[in-house]
Order: C-alpha cells, then structure tokens, then sequence
C-alpha cells in the first residue's frame, strides 16, 4: 500500500487515463495522457484517444436513470456497477490505441456519468440539501485496471456552497489563456458551458449557458429514430420558430448571473415533452428551432455576461462537428470569431477526456483545483476521491 501510493504521489510525469460521460448520455471518451508540470506550467501530451457510445439498451437504461420520474435505488445502484466495466473497457481500448497496457498508467481520472445534479437547495426532510451525484464505480473500474482512480469531482465544491461545474477552466486556463487576447471556451457537450479568459490571467468566470446536444439528440430520436441529427441536416431543412426560442430564453435560468449550473433537470424529458407539444409540426422546423436555442443561448451569455467582449470563441465538443448549429452560432456571435480547439492542437472529441486527467494529475500534485470565482464556492475545493485497487 505505502509503495503505492509513493508512487503516485511522487513529483514528475505521470501517465494518466482521463474518462468522461456527458449529459447527452452519447457514450464515453478516454484519452491516455502523459503530464508533467502543475498549473499553467503543466505539459499534456495526448497519446491515444477513443469514443466509444452506449449501446441502445444502455442508453435506455441510463436516461431512465436520470430523469426522477422514471428512475428506482435498485436501477442506480446496478448501472453504478456496470458502468465501472465500461469505462474499464473504453479505458482499454484507448490504451491499445497508444501501444501500451494498464500496467503503464499511473493513475486514472473518471468523471462518471451524472444522474442527478442539484446545485440550488432543495429542503429534503425539513433540511435545504444540495447535490451531485455521478456513477460508475470506481472500485471497479480501479479493480479491472489495476490503477489508482480518482472520481467524484464535483461533490467538494459542492459541499463549499459550490455549483460543482463546471469544471472545464482549469484545462482552459493551462492550455488557452494568451497573453493580449481575451477569449471565450465553449464547450458544446450535452449542456453548453463557456470559460472566460481575461488576457494573461486566470480563468475570470465560467458558467453553463444552456442546452446542446442533450436536447437536439433527445429530439432527433424521437423524431426520427436516430441518436442524433448527423451533419446538423434536419436541422439545415428546417426554419426556427423565432417566437418560440424567445419563450425558451425567457426563463429565469438565462437571465440569471453566474455562477450557474444546469443539467438534465431542466433540459430532460419533460423540456422536450414541452417543446414538442409547443413547437412546429414539421420535424425539420422543430429541430431547427432547437438548434437555435442552442446558438442564440451561447451568443446572449457571451454579450450578456463577458465584458469585454472576447477577442474569439473557441469551440470544443460533439457540437462543433454539427456544421448547422456551428452556423448559427457564428451568426448570433456576430462579429465575434469562432474557432475551435483544433486550430489550437487539441481534438475538440478529446478535450473534456484530457481534462479528467490533468484533474487527476493536480490531485496528485496536491493542488486545490476548485475555483470559487467561477463556482461560488466558499474557498478551493480539493477535488477528487482516491479509490485504490
């Protein structure tokens, strides 16, 4: 056990699996780092990466998981266990991809997969109680590989008086900040989230700015039967009902000021239920109104909340491959560039993986990487729990 962990708390590099499960419930991303360094100092260089999405029986299982209605104890507790395999495996498949096998990592960090996330308190048993929860045990993923794994990221900053997310700014800040431009990172996953960059410093904010590609694949399933709009094409038939995206920002979540978190709570089954019941009868329209709630939620954060106005945005997530969606985000930015981190040497598919393992890596280091500014924490969090195999 001592030699254990004096190895992987010893200074110097570290090769580290980074895994992540988003809210659009797609499937699980693992990038296998090599770290070394602590802070804007730090060095990443990523190895291997693989995607690899839920089967449908999964998925299935996962969204009734997350949604309250529909979700039992007995169905948490089993998908905990089953999705410590499937990370184990991804985790796998990664490592194969960079010539290497589990006996060379170092340490793995895993974000899980959110089932509930309830940053605003909510009183349960006369007692205003707030939440995260993410699964995917890390016993067994750490038991499969042999690894060290670190998990459990967003409850510290949580139990700070945090919103626990997001959590992306501290890869941002290391990899992004330039020393005469502000920018934006946009992280258009299951919800969008952006970090603001003041020039040469930390990050200032960063915040959720409302839905992605939770809504618009969740729509195209059950408008098409795919898993999603593929090319943003529906979408590219359709023309957005303008009315309706300015009923859908109307509500208080997008008017309200950082710090700010959302997640399937807000943006589930019963926002699609709404915006079908509400929204166009022909699918492309309603796709496409979608898709504008998306872009013009980002663009209204970015003039609403960023001041100065960034200098560019710098996209990442499976959004940026939604060449639809990415349009429409560069009209409503206006003059505002948009890029993504691919022009910046980094696989907007891996970004939120590599984040997992810098987190991972700072635990090591011992570095608090909460950040208060961002999450209204009352002070940093330490963010992580170590599970040993």
């Amino acid at each position: 056990m001592s030699s254990l962990l004096a190895r992987l708390l010893r200074p110097g590099p570290r090769l580290v699996a980074g895994l992540m499960s988003g809210t659009s419930l797609d499937g699980v991303d693992a990038a296998i780092v090599r770290l070394d360094g602590t802070g804007t100092g730090v060095r990443i260089e990523t190895l291997g990466f693989v995607s690899r999405a839920y089967d449908a029986e999964l998925r299935a299982a996962l969204a009734a998981c997350a949604e309250v209605t529909t979700s039992n104890v007995r169905l948490v507790s089993q998908l905990h266990a089953r999705l410590g395999d499937v990370f184990a495996e991804v985790a796998e498949a990664a490592l194969a991809e960079a010539g290497l096998t589990a006996d060379a990592l170092d340490l793995v960090g895993s974000h899980g997969q959110t089932v509930q996330h309830v940053p605003e308190a909510e009183e349960v048993a006369g007692v205003p109680v707030r939440s995260t929860l993410q699964i995917g045990c890390p016993a067994v993923l750490a038991t499969r590989l042999g690894t060290p794994v670190v998990a459990d990221f967003r409850a510290g900053d949580v139990a700070l008086g945090g919103q626990g997310a997001p959590l992306a700014p501290t890869l941002d800040g290391a990899l992004f900040a330039h020393p005469d431009e502000a920018r934006v990172l946009l992280n258009l996953g299951g919800i969008a989230n952006l970090t603001v960059l003041p020039p040469g410093g930390p990050p200032r904010a960063a915040f959720d700015t409302g839905p992605a590609n939770m809504v618009l694949d969740a729509l195209a399933l059950r408008l098409t039967g795919t898993p999603y709009d593929a090319d943003g094409a529906l979408a590219a038939q359709g023309t957005p009902d303008d009315a309706l995206v300015a009923d859908v920002l109307a509500a208080p979540f997008f008017a309200a000021a950082p710090p700010k978190s959302t997640g399937r709570e807000d943006f589930g089954a019963p926002f699609v239920d709404w915006l079908i019941g509400r929204g166009p009868s022909a699918p492309a329209d309603l796709m496409a109104t979608a898709t504008a709630v998306t872009a013009r939620s980002v663009a209204e954060a970015v003039h609403r909340f960023v001041d100065p106005l960034p200098t560019r945005v710098i996209a990442s997530g499976g959004g940026v491959h939604n060449p639809t969606l990415m349009r429409m985000l560069a009209d409503a930015l206006g003059p505002i560039p948009l890029d993504t981190t691919a022009a910046y040497g980094l696989d907007p598919d891996a970004k939120e993986a590599v984040l997992f393992a810098l987190l991972a890596h700072e635990w090591a280091n011992g570095v608090r990487t909460g950040l208060p500014a961002v999450t209204g924490a009352s002070r940093p969090a330490f963010q992580g729990s170590l599970t040993l195999p």
